[in-house]
């Protein structure tokens, strides 16, 4: 059975793209939270304030951009979503020339809203794309794209962000992506693709009512707040504990980031042939098992120097194929109900912004090394979705 038929070769390849998007967003938020503590001399929970405001908006834009994709079609939602990625980019050169903090904080969650829109949108897409047996596999597929992304926005932060940290050199980056952005929703409005728009009758509340008595779905979004809540304290917080321990600055530590994603990417193309064998439930409950010891060992092993750097290296690894298997198995057999199912699911995003500020306060008080305690609780959760009836896939999926 085909992962990808040929008549949705090219609309996959084009909203496969947006998936580099948003990863691109991602993780040139996260190189932020360092260089803001550098420039205007902030604390990890003052800095954390980032990533609350880039989650928080991933919360706030998703019902409203799942409920106008319903309305509309998939193409509409991706042109909202680049224009208000675009804006948000562009107003960090208005924040420099204000020197305000919370006008970049507006500006992050602008942009932040614009990505929520495109993965609101871009996700149900692409499990519509063929057979319902091969969807958690094909979206896996799509998602390999976003840690390419991430990686273009780790180099980007490193070459005109952390090598000579000030808010002009913040801000002329993000401006620049801002007017690229621009171009690439201009090229997606004029390019032939399939509408997508929402054919079911049923309504809205309906729907909401059917996805809460599906306990697959709803402990779902539950694994997924605290997988998303993992992954950005993980990686938000990297290049602090790289410099505690080997004791180097941000543009130096920020190689040992690139790293991290590098295997992020390469770790999510191999879970995805993985799949062909295994079912993606028990990848999961390995990959948590083993992100689990890895943390124990960057907790328990402060001051060994590389030791504790390349478990947490490796805790990438193991995290690429979380959100979207977990994605995959929680929509799994929602029909008509997945536009709105994925709301739910970007909206559990939000353990981004609540629980990185939880490990910025722990970092504050026990140290960076400590605060990893919060993203191996995270993994527990989700060791313990992974290995519950409810993710099971059906009968004839691998």
């Amino acid at each position: 059975m085909k992962t990808i038929e040929k008549q949705y070769l090219l609309p996959f390849a084009l909203v496969s793209v947006l998936f580099l998007l948003w990863g691109l967003a991602n993780n040139m938020t996260d190189t932020l939270l360092a260089a803001f503590r550098r420039v205007m001399q902030m604390s990890d929970s003052q800095t954390s304030l980032i990533q609350f405001a880039f989650y928080g908006s991933y919360f706030c834009f998703a019902l409203p951009a799942a409920l106008f994709i319903k309305r509309y079609s998939y193409k509409s939602g991706i042109l909202l979503g680049l224009l208000l990625y675009a804006c948000g980019a562009i107003l960090f050169y208005p924040a420099a020339l204000a020197e305000s903090y919370p006008f970049y904080l507006l500006a992050i969650y602008i942009l932040a809203g614009g990505c929520s829109v495109l993965e609101t949108t871009a996700n149900p897409y692409i499990l519509s794309m063929g057979t319902p047996e091969t969807a958690t596999r094909r979206l896996n597929i799509a998602q390999s794209f976003n840690p390419i992304g991430s990686i273009m926005g780790i180099l980007l932060s490193q070459q005109f962000i952390l090598k000579d940290i000030s808010l002009f050199s913040i801000s002329e980056t993000y401006m620049g992506l801002g007017f690229v952005l621009i171009a690439i929703m201009l090229v997606m409005l004029f390019s032939k693709m399939p509408t997508g728009k929402d054919r079911a009758t049923g309504s809205v509340g309906a729907s909401f009512a059917r996805l809460l008595r599906n306990r697959r779905y709803t402990w779902g979004v539950v694994a997924q707040f605290f997988y998303v809540g993992a992954q950005i304290g993980v990686w938000s917080f990297t290049i602090r504990l790289v410099m505690q321990e080997l004791g180097i600055m941000e543009a130096d530590a920020a190689s040992y980031y690139l790293a991290s994603i590098v295997c992020f990417c390469v770790a999510r193309f191999f879970f995805t042939w993985l799949m062909k064998f295994f079912r993606p439930a028990r990848l999961m409950a390995w990959a948590a098992a083993a992100d689990i010891v890895l943390c124990l060992i960057v907790i328990t092993m402060k001051g060994s120097g590389m030791l504790p750097v390349c478990a947490l290296v490796l805790v990438s690894f193991f995290m690429s194929l979380q959100f979207p298997t977990i994605y995959g198995i929680a929509l799994e057999g929602v029909g008509d109900d997945a536009k709105i199912g994925t709301s739910g699911l970007i909206m559990a995003i939000l353990g981004g912004a609540l629980l990185t500020p939880l490990q910025g306060l722990a970092s504050d008080a026990w140290g960076v090394s400590m605060s990893y305690v919060v993203p191996l609780f995270c993994f527990v959760v989700v060791l313990g979705y992974s290995l519950s009836p409810t993710p099971s896939p059906r009968r004839g999926e691998n």
